[in-house]
């Protein structure tokens, strides 16, 4: 089939889901009828789409957090841990490294040499080897809400299994689940790929069951300026609301200053409900995930929930309806359960204590959403003029372009050419803004901004500023200043 943005009808995505499912053995199990009928009797307070629906009528921000071990048994342990002790209000399965990749016979191995060792020797759940008996005990064994977390580039057998067994959200998308996390896996294969996994759950949804889908809006974690994660984050929703998915959750990654920070949630939500309804897709219920700081932590468990702390504030001041939530351990690896639980319960109390503030939209803050908003269009309008009318195919041209660029990613297809760095108030700039298609005064805006922090630290604007930038908050600061 030939890459575009067009629904698949039934017999296109039949042709190819047989060889999906025969990928690995636990393949077989899947009966979409019987999951169907499953998904019928799943309670609507442990069903995600129903709870981030109740969630943004009623103006909360839910909690979760990234958790996942291997073995059944203490993954179900696990979540119910962070239920109780973190009173989070969302549970993740985070999908080891093996899977992630595709590599189920390095996986059962891992599987193995975990139930000898008595404790987990990957650093996630296998779902695709535990198969579908194995995921739905847990899904009956924890009363939340239940989504799928990973970083697979091809997700399709790793979706049909988890959500044949009774997860009712899926996270990723065939940019951010790629640019981010692979080296030499073309767009054009993983696009393909996650439309698959789009056209299941949109097959699911013409069942009337409603499964929630979150591209991954971070991308490389680290000074992503909120344009271009938007830009992916808007894309990849509207490549999945033309497969037939009706729940959708955009996401972006902190990124330190409180003003651009809110106004990126906020400008995340209009311009999403603004281009899905441009494009014949306003019948998608959309929501917003904010994601607490993605790079580098404190080694110091007392800063580290400093920082937890600023996330937490900031994404219930921005009015988002969930929050990722980070651990006082980021610094030192997969953390334990406790820490896990702790960073959940700081973020809950900032979210308690703030629930019932409202942020001024303050002339300071509608700058910034303006500013946000039209350099995404920006990108979006020339991604289409790109492929002629086709996201799809404009992604992949944008791309080789450089009009779609990620920061630091480790992808072949990004050209790396952008290099955010901070401005005198914390809030992240373009050093060099590459092939983005902004116009000169956007260009301009960029340029006036890092100069003005250079004068101010009395240095020229130097790509040291993006060094300085990447380790200051691992270092206690939010802008890297010179010594």
């Amino acid at each position: 089939m030939e890459l575009k943005n067009k629904k698949w009808t039934h017999d296109e995505f039949n042709a190819i889901r047989q060889e999906v499912l025969n990928q690995w053995p636990t393949g077989k199990d899947v009966n979409f009828e019987e999951a169907v009928k499953y998904h019928e009797t799943i309670p609507a307070k442990r069903h995600f789409a129903k709870r981030l629906v109740k969630a943004k009528k009623n103006g909360e921000t839910l909690t979760q957090p990234r958790a996942g071990v291997a073995l059944i048994d203490e993954h179900i342990n696990l979540l119910n841990f962070l239920k109780k002790e973190g009173e989070a209000d969302l549970l993740p399965t985070t999908i080891d490294s093996y899977t992630r990749q595709n590599q189920y016979e390095a996986c059962q191995k891992g599987i193995d040499e975990s139930l000898k060792a008595g404790r987990s020797l990957l650093n996630g759940f296998p779902a695709v080897n535990h198969g579908v008996a194995g995921v739905r005990r847990v899904v009956e064994s924890v009363d939340a809400p239940l989504q799928v977390r990973h970083g697979t580039p091809d997700a399709r057998l790793l979706g049909e299994i988890t959500i044949a067994a009774g997860y009712t959200s899926y996270e990723g998308g065939g940019i951010s689940y790629n640019i981010p996390y692979a080296k030499s896996v073309s767009l054009e294969k993983t696009i393909f790929d996650w439309q698959y996994c789009d056209r299941m759950i949109g097959l699911y949804a013409e069942h009337g069951i409603e499964i929630n889908r979150e591209p991954f809006g971070p991308l490389t974690g680290t000074l992503v300026p909120p344009s271009v994660s938007h830009a992916v984050a808007i894309i990849e929703g509207i490549l999945a609301a033309e497969q037939g998915v009706k729940n959708i959750t955009l996401g972006y990654g902190q990124c330190g200053n409180l003003i651009q920070d809110i106004a990126a949630i906020k400008a995340l939500e209009q311009l999403a409900e603004e281009y899905m309804a441009k494009h014949g897709y306003g019948d998608c219920v959309l929501t917003t995930v904010f994601h607490q700081w993605m790079g580098g932590f404190p080694q110091d468990e007392a800063k580290a929930f400093g920082v937890i702390s600023w996330g937490a504030a900031t994404a219930i001041l921005a009015k988002a309806t969930k929050v990722i939530v980070k651990t006082p351990h980021e610094a030192l690896g997969i953390p334990t359960k406790e820490a896990n639980a702790q960073g959940l319960r700081t973020t809950k109390q900032m979210i308690n204590m703030l629930k019932d503030q409202a942020f001024p939209l303050t002339s300071e803050l509608q700058a910034e959403i303006n500013i946000i908003k039209a350099e995404t269009r920006c990108i979006l309008d020339k991604v289409l003029e790109l492929g002629n009318g086709d996201y799809a195919v404009g992604s992949v041209r944008a791309f080789e372009a450089g009009v779609l660029d990620v920061p630091f990613a480790p992808s072949k297809f990004s050209l790396n050419k952008i290099l955010p760095a901070r401005d005198n108030n914390g809030a992240v700039r373009l050093f060099e803004v590459g092939n983005l298609p902004f116009t000169p005064d956007l260009v301009a805006f960029h340029q006036e901004k890092i100069a003005e922090r250079a004068k101010a630290e009395g240095r020229a604007p130097s790509f040291q500023m993006v060094i300085d930038d990447i380790y200051a908050i691992s270092k206690g600061n939010l802008v890297g200043r010179p010594r």
